[in-house]
């Protein structure tokens, strides 16, 4: 029996199709290890079965994942969990690990965030392709001095490197959302922040960031404040000219920046 795609989900069912193009943007290898966030009713999951060695497949709806345990080969796991709040840590105690799947739009950001959480503890973590709403991918890969470039480009490029892969259609899509999407690599390394400034740099960005139209001088300015320190003598510190504007800003900019803080 067919199952409707529930809204609370989020849910958008790939079309076979297309499910082979993401499966050639995905790029399985025969010894890869898969963790897939949210396989639906399986239209990835068997592809990546046939050509990667395991798939644990974490899916929150339990209907859809009792469907689909019996219809999948034996080297697919099937998890009924919301993956937001489920413990990745024991899939990536015993070696690499890719991560695949179709993200709802409505909480893409938050996976996006614990998957780079998950990468700060375990190196077994290598990389994730997964399907984005189009504005989000391009936020991701933004450049620095666009519109789309800000936060969500900084704070995921302190511990990945992004590449598109493929835009999708709404067409490709059941039923078909109202914005496109796309599909993204996420390839995790090594923060290049030292842990004790990762609170202080995400406060510093979110910020800045929040006034993007001001000019540094004004728009790091309650940061500062926060720091007893003066927006001026923090840019001037740190050599930077306190009439641009927070988007020119390029990441070794950002991080001696926070550095001068200290």
């Amino acid at each position: 029996m067919s199952h409707r795609p529930r809204k609370r989900f989020g849910q958008h069912f790939l079309a076979p199709a297309w499910a082979d193009k993401v499966i050639d943007a995905i790029a399985p290898a025969r010894d890869d290890r898969f963790i897939e966030i949210g396989p639906g009713p399986g239209i990835l999951t068997t592809r990546l079965a046939a050509r990667a060695a395991h798939v644990t497949a974490i899916e929150v709806d339990r209907d859809l994942a009792a469907a689909l345990a019996p219809r999948v080969p034996r080297n697919v796991e099937i998890l009924t969990h919301d993956v937001i709040d489920f413990d990745l840590s024991p899939l990536l105690a015993s070696g690499p690990v890719r991560v695949a799947g179709n993200l709802p739009y409505n909480i893409s950001s938050p996976i996006l965030f614990k998957l780079l959480a998950a990468s700060r503890s375990s190196p077994n973590l290598r990389d994730a392709t997964v399907m984005l709403q189009r504005e989000v991918a391009d936020r991701l890969a933004a450049r620095v001095g666009t519109k789309e470039y800000g936060v969500l480009t900084i704070l995921v490029g302190l511990q990945a490197t992004v590449e598109r892969r493929l835009v999708l259609p709404p067409g490709a899509f059941r039923p078909a959302p109202k914005v496109q999407s796309a599909v993204v690599r996420l390839t995790f390394k090594p923060s290049i922040l030292p842990p004790d400034l990762e609170p202080l740099f995400d406060r510093m960005v979110k910020t800045m960031f929040m006034q993007r139209r001001k000019t540094l001088l004004n728009a790091l300015r309650p940061f500062a404040d926060a720091q007893q320190r003066t927006s001026g003598a923090i840019l001037a510190a740190a050599g930077i000219d306190p009439q641009r504007r927070p988007e020119t800003l390029t990441m070794e900019e950002l991080l001696r920046l926070v550095q001068v803080v200290l």
